[in-house]
């Protein structure tokens, strides 16, 4: 058991830090900007609540922090209520925010500044994932650290791996969300043209899943999809800034991005017709129009 505080109770972040206290037993302190969110999840699993990230930080050997953007991770993290304000020598920052790898650099320089340890460490797997305690988590930083953090951040993960220096977290989760972004269009445009072509699409799905044209994303949203309902995953407002940062880092790295940069676009699109809630598979619903 170790002493673990966690920041940020999203729709991620609430049954991640539930994990480290019912599957991991760990002594579990959680912040949330909004109070009353904190003492639900008091209500419902025990441990503490602090009322800044400063507050939740103390006398914890791991800090875990789940927020929304680069904005909201400087927040809780810097400045005299952050939480490395909170921080001590020797102790670890896990730092499961979708941000830019910039970021992810300059907090760790941050922390080896003050004697402590920082990890980049988005995950994969939706709220689903999140609920399941089954996340693929990608990590960034240095590796005597991330085998201590490795054990804590089990209790939420099916898989966990060290990519490289730090930043090499966030590009991973990059490369994840640019696969995922061409991926669901082609998705789209096959179930799109096989309603149009009248096929039966359970029939279809059970023949072509067999073969090279399967993925998760297909095994686990083609019916939902062809029901056009889009209330089952991860948002498009999420997956643009997602996007968002997986180009302005190619235009810093020169990678080439047409497909992502095109799919982006569509997302926008189904934005403007009310859909900055619905999952991302709802890119048929543009085709559909």
């Amino acid at each position: 058991m170790a002493k673990v505080a966690f920041l940020g109770l999203g729709v991620m972040g609430y049954p991640m830090a539930g994990h480290l206290k019912t599957k991991g037993g760990h002594d579990v302190t959680i912040y949330n900007r909004t109070f009353a969110k904190a003492e639900k999840w008091v209500a419902q699993f025990g441990g503490k609540a602090a009322k800044t990230p400063k507050e939740a930080a103390q006398g914890q050997d791991y800090v875990m922090c789940c927020v929304g953007n680069d904005n909201d991770l400087r927040e809780v993290t810097l400045g005299s209520d952050g939480a490395f304000a909170g921080m001590t020598k020797g102790k670890i920052f896990v730092d499961h925010t979708t941000a830019s790898a910039e970021i992810a650099r300059e907090l760790y320089d941050a922390a080896k500044k003050s004697g402590f340890d920082f990890i980049d460490a988005p995950v994969s797997g939706g709220q689903a994932g999140a609920e399941n305690g089954a996340l693929t988590v990608m990590c960034g930083g240095d590796e005597a650290p991330f085998a201590n953090a490795e054990k804590v951040i089990a209790a939420y993960a099916r898989a966990c791996n060290l990519l490289g220096k730090p930043g090499s977290g966030q590009l991973a989760k990059m490369v994840n969300q640019i696969c995922i972004a061409g991926l669901v269009q082609g998705l789209s445009e096959g179930v799109h043209f096989a309603q149009k072509a009248g096929l039966d699409i359970e029939k279809l799905i059970a023949t072509i899943s067999k073969g090279a044209a399967q993925s998760w994303q297909m095994e686990n949203r083609y019916k939902t999809m062809a029901a056009g309902k889009y209330d089952f995953g991860f948002a498009v407002d999420w997956m643009r800034k997602d996007l968002s940062i997986c180009l302005g880092e190619a235009r810093r790295n020169g990678a080439h991005l047409p497909v992502t940069a095109l799919v982006d676009q569509f997302y926008s699109e189904v934005q403007k017709m009310g859909g900055n809630r619905w999952d991302t598979s709802s890119l048929l619903a543009r085709l559909s129009r």
